[in-house]
């Protein structure tokens, strides 16, 4: 033993320095090497989470309830939804408090203590959900992105990345020419207004400047303060509030521009001859089914709600325009037949008389009669000619049509443009 005890007090200068040399030529820093704000910094910590109990809350022994600023940088707004009444929102949660057990004395060179996320769990954090949220998660790769700051006067600034599927009720009446007001509604889950105040932070949100919203323009932002009260207790609450305004470039595209050329197209028919039925009953049939497929492909994405929307009256009145160039050329169809069969009534009874007065059996050759009928004139007996209606009404519909459908634009796009509901 003796032995093994002198051979190891000889070998160990020597294997010490061969550790520092090896160290020196890699560039690591020992324990024993290790700068003094560190060290402080690594007591610190120590010394405040000794015997600190984040079940607790600041001030819960106090009078007064701990105040606490929130604030939303917005990274993102996206898939607002009309038929789920939602949308999704990607955001950095910050709020900031004091907490006077985590007051420490300043340390040179270093603005606040930061946390490591496995320390996070060790400190008191408020009781904040969001209120409307359907669903959402956080955000966990490669690690879980959240910060915390501890500052020597005891504020606590703590940062986490959300992203959440939002509830926001819509009224749909001016769709798609209307505007939406959303809402992050947060409040705390089991500290009333006694022990846990929420306030927003002087600068209340930040937005990405590159933040886009397909289909909507983005409006005014406003923060609210508020307190909801369950079983006579009250809890606090902050809102903000955003309003959307929907773009119209694409319902243009899509449905008001070819809704019109489709009832412009069923006015060809006013301009066909009344005989060319096939032609003008294929057009007619081909604009009504049309009408209709675009009218129910427009509200396939929409809520079946109670109230009627903007859309569905312009599909309403389109489909009105289409279907009533269909009937009225029923109706001048109608006019045409009877005309027709008055006019080959009349002939026939012409033909007879005048084959008896000329003397003719009326076992005469049809070729023979048809002749005969072509060359005397119908005779003028002073019924209206219904073909000459049916043709009148044919270049009536072609200016009616036209100006009924230009004054119907008029009200329409004025009414839902300005009217608020």
């Amino acid at each position: 033993m003796f032995w093994l005890q002198m051979t190891a007090m000889t070998f160990l200068p020597f294997i010490i320095g061969l550790e520092e040399d090896v160290s020196a030529k890699l560039g690591v820093r020992s324990a024993r090497s290790s700068n003094i704000p560190i060290s402080i910094r690594q007591e610190t910590l120590d010394k405040l989470l000794e015997k600190y109990d984040p079940r607790i809350a600041p001030n819960y022994e106090e009078d007064f309830p701990v105040k606490v600023l929130v604030q939303l940088h917005i990274t993102n707004i996206d898939e607002i939804s009309e038929s789920a009444m939602e949308f999704n929102i990607g955001m950095f949660l910050r709020q900031t408090w004091n907490d006077s057990r985590l007051v420490y004395e300043a340390l040179p060179n270093l603005r606040s203590l930061e946390l490591d996320t496995k320390f996070m769990d060790r400190v008191w954090v408020p009781d904040l959900f969001i209120l409307n949220e359907k669903r959402a998660h956080f955000h966990t790769i490669t690690v879980p992105n959240k910060l915390m700051h501890i500052y020597p006067e005891g504020r606590v600034q703590y940062s986490i990345r959300i992203s959440a599927t939002l509830k926001c009720e819509m009224d749909l009446r001016k769709y798609p020419l209307d505007s939406q007001r959303c809402a992050v509604v947060m409040e705390s889950y089991g500290y009333s207004t006694e022990n846990l105040m929420f306030y927003w932070h002087p600068t209340p949100y930040e937005k990405d400047p590159r933040l886009t919203v397909s289909q909507f323009f983005l409006g005014n932002f406003e923060n609210l303060r508020c307190q909801n009260q369950y079983n006579g207790v009250n809890y606090s609450c902050v809102v903000l509030e955003f309003e959307v305004t929907r773009s119209l470039g694409y319902y243009l595209i899509q449905v008001y521009v070819p809704s019109i050329l489709i009832v412009i197209l069923s006015w060809v028919s006013f301009w066909l001859d009344i005989d060319a039925v096939p032609a003008r009953i294929s057009l007619g049939l081909l604009t009504v089914l049309t009408m209709t497929t675009q009218s129910a492909g427009a509200r396939a994405s929409l809520p079946k709600v109670s109230y009627i929307k903007g859309l569905d009256i312009w599909m309403a009145v389109c489909l009105i325009f289409v279907s009533s160039a269909l009937i009225e050329f029923a109706y001048v169809n109608v006019f045409s037949r009877v005309e027709n069969r008055r006019r080959r009534e009349s002939m026939r009874q012409y033909v007879t008389q005048s084959r008896t007065e000329n003397g003719h059996s009326k076992n005469s050759e049809p070729s023979q009669q048809v002749v005969f009928e072509l060359q005397k004139p119908r005779p003028e007996d002073g019924t209206p000619n219904r073909r000459e209606k049916a043709r009148t009404l044919d270049r009536t519909s072609r200016i009616v049509f036209p100006i009924m459908f230009i004054v119907f634009n008029i009200l329409y796009w004025c009414v839902f443009l300005f009217w608020t509901p």
